[in-house]
C-alpha cells in the first residue's frame, strides 16, 4: 500500500522556511528555558536548604540544651518523608523538599537519640516563584517564535515573490512571448550588491534578450529569402510556360511550381512567426465545414478521407485558417501514412487519423518542426508546422500524438459557440405569445414571414475553399 500523497503546498519554499524557523525557534527555546530553570531553581533550593539546616542547628542546640522546640521543629515529626526519616536513624543529616498539608514544604532533618529530629520550612513562595519564572519563559518562547515567525514568513515571501516573477516570465518566454522581462530592479544598477535571486532573473533577461535577437534575425532571413524568391519564380514560371510540350517542360514546370509552393510556405510561417495575421472569426457548423474542406482536397471517396460526424457542433472560427490547418493534417496523413485516413467531429473537436506508422518521436516531444522529416517519402516539415501556427491563430488546441492501435493521430480543439442569448425552447414554448418557427429556424409570424426589424434565414456556409497546401 502506497503512503498518501502530501499535499502540493507542503513542497513551497516558504511552508519549509516556516517549518524550519518553527522548529529552530523550538528547540532553542527549550533550550534557553531549561538552562534558565534548571539555574533558578537550583538557587532557590539551595538558598532554602542552607536555611533549612540553620534551623536545624538551632534545633539541634535546643534539644541538646532541653529547651523547648519551637512550632516548626519536632522529634519524628508528623509528614516527615520517610526517606529522610530513615537517612537520619543512619546518623545523617538531609534535606528534602515535600508536600505537607497541601503546601510544599522544605524539611532539614538530623539523628537525635535514633530517632529524626525535624525542623520544616515553608516552601510556597520559592514554588510560587519557579512556577510563575516557567510561565514567563514559555510565554516569553510563544511570543518570540511568534515574532520570529512573522520576520520570516516576510523575508522568505519577499524572496519567494521574486521566485514566482521570475518563473511566470521564464514560462511566459517558452510559451513565445519573447519581449517578457524580470527588470528586477537590483539588475540595474551594477555598484549594488545582488543577491542569488537577482543573478537568476539577470541570466534570464539576458538569455531572453539573446534568444529574441537570432529567433528575430532567423525570422527576417526567412522572410527576405522568401520574398526574394518570388520575383525570380514568376519569371522562371513565365518561361516554363512557354517552353515546347513535352517531358521536360512537364519536370521544369512541376518543379518550378514545388518551389513556389515551397516559398510560399516559407512567407505564411514568417507571418505567423512575427503574428502579424488578421483572423476574420465568424461562428461555422463545423460538420459541413470539414466535409467540404475534405471533398476541397479532393481526398474523399473509398481511396481517400472517411468523414464521420459523431455531433456536430457551432464553433467560432477563422473559415479560411481552419480549412488550411485541416487540410494539412490530411495531406500529412495521405503522404506520409496509410489508408484508410478517417476525419472525425465530436462536437468542437475534430481529429484526423491515419493507419501508417505513426508520428516520429521527435515530434510527439517537441512538436513539428520545420525542414525536418524522417520519412522515406518528400517533404519539408512545414505543413505541420503551418497547421500548428494557423491552430493557435485562430484560439484552437493542435495535438499530435499516435493511436494504441497504430497509426498518427491529430486532434483539434476548436472554440464552441454558445449564443448566451438564446432563450431555452421550454421557456418560448410555454409563453402564451410564443411565436411559430419555420423550416431555417428564424422566427415567422403568424402568416410565416419574418416579423419587422427580424432577421433573415442563416446564410449558408462560404464556398469550398481551394485545396490546401501541404
Amino acid at each position: 500500500m502506497s503512503a498518501p500523497r502530501r499535499p502540493a503546498w507542503t513542497a513551497t519554499l516558504t511552508w519549509k522556511a516556516a517549518v524550519f524557523i518553527t522548529l529552530m525557534c523550538c528547540a532553542l527555546a527549550a533550550l534557553l528555558g531549561a538552562l534558565v530553570h534548571v539555574s533558578v531553581t537550583r538557587q532557590t533550593v539551595d538558598t532554602s536548604r542552607e536555611k533549612a539546616l540553620d534551623r536545624l542547628e538551632e534545633v539541634t542546640r535546643a534539644y541538646e540544651a532541653g529547651a523547648p522546640l519551637p512550632p516548626y521543629a519536632g522529634v519524628d515529626p508528623e509528614g516527615l518523608p520517610s526517606a529522610l526519616r530513615d537517612m537520619a536513624a543512619r546518623g545523617r543529616r538531609g534535606t528534602m523538599v515535600a508536600d505537607h498539608r497541601g503546601r510544599p514544604t522544605m524539611w532539614a532533618a538530623g539523628p537525635a537519640d535514633g530517632r529524626a529530629l525535624a525542623v520544616r520550612l515553608d516552601y510556597s513562595l520559592s514554588a510560587r516563584m519557579i512556577s510563575g519564572l516557567d510561565q514567563a519563559i514559555l510565554g516569553s518562547s510563544v511570543l518570540a517564535i511568534g515574532a520570529t515567525l512573522v520576520v520570516g514568513w516576510f523575508a522568505v515571501t519577499r524572496v519567494t515573490r521574486r521566485l514566482h516573477l521570475t518563473a511566470q516570465v521564464a514560462r511566459r518566454i517558452s510559451a513565445g512571448d519573447l519581449d517578457a522581462r524580470v527588470n528586477d530592479p537590483r539588475t540595474k544598477d551594477p555598484s549594488r550588491p545582488q543577491d542569488e535571486v537577482a543573478t537568476v532573473s539577470g541570466a534570464l533577461d539576458t538569455m531572453a534578450s539573446s534568444l529574441q535577437g537570432k529567433l528575430l534575425s532567423e525570422q527576417r532571413f526567412t522572410a527576405d529569402v522568401a520574398h526574394e524568391l518570388r520575383t525570380p519564380l514568376t519569371g522562371l514560371s513565365a518561361a516554363a510556360e512557354l517552353l515546347p510540350p513535352g517531358r521536360p517542360a512537364e519536370l521544369v514546370r512541376d518543379r518550378v511550381r514545388a518551389m513556389r509552393a515551397l516559398t510560399e510556405d516559407l512567407l505564411e510561417i514568417s507571418r505567423l512567426d512575427t503574428r502579424s495575421e488578421a483572423v476574420d472569426l465568424d461562428v461555422y457548423a463545423l460538420g459541413p465545414l470539414a466535409e467540404r474542406v475534405v471533398r476541397a482536397s479532393g481526398a474523399s471517396g473509398a481511396a481517400g478521407t472517411r468523414v464521420r460526424i459523431v455531433r456536430d457542433a457551432r464553433v467560432e472560427t477563422d473559415q479560411r485558417r481552419l480549412a488550411r490547418v485541416l487540410g494539412n493534417l490530411l495531406a500529412n496523413a495521405h503522404l506520409h501514412g496509410a489508408q484508410p485516413v478517417e476525419l472525425t467531429v465530436d462536437g468542437p473537436v475534430v481529429t484526423v487519423r491515419d493507419h501508417g506508422p505513426g508520428y516520429p518521436a521527435y515530434l510527439l516531444e517537441h512538436g513539428p518542426q520545420r525542414f525536418r522529416t524522417e520519412s522515406g517519402s518528400k517533404g519539408h516539415g512545414l505543413g505541420l508546422t503551418i497547421a500548428k501556427g494557423q491552430a493557435a491563430a485562430i484560439g484552437a488546441e493542435l495535438r499530435f500524438g499516435n493511436a494504441p492501435d497504430g497509426g498518427a493521430l491529430a486532434r483539434l480543439t476548436l472554440p464552441e459557440y454558445v449564443d448566451l442569448t438564446a432563450e431555452p425552447e421550454a421557456e418560448r414554448t410555454a409563453r402564451p405569445d410564443a411565436r411559430s418557427t419555420g423550416a431555417s429556424g428564424g422566427p415567422r409570424d403568424g402568416d410565416g414571414s419574418p416579423p419587422p426589424g427580424a432577421a433573415g434565414p442563416e446564410e449558408g456556409p462560404p464556398q469550398a475553399p481551394g485545396p490546401p497546401e501541404t
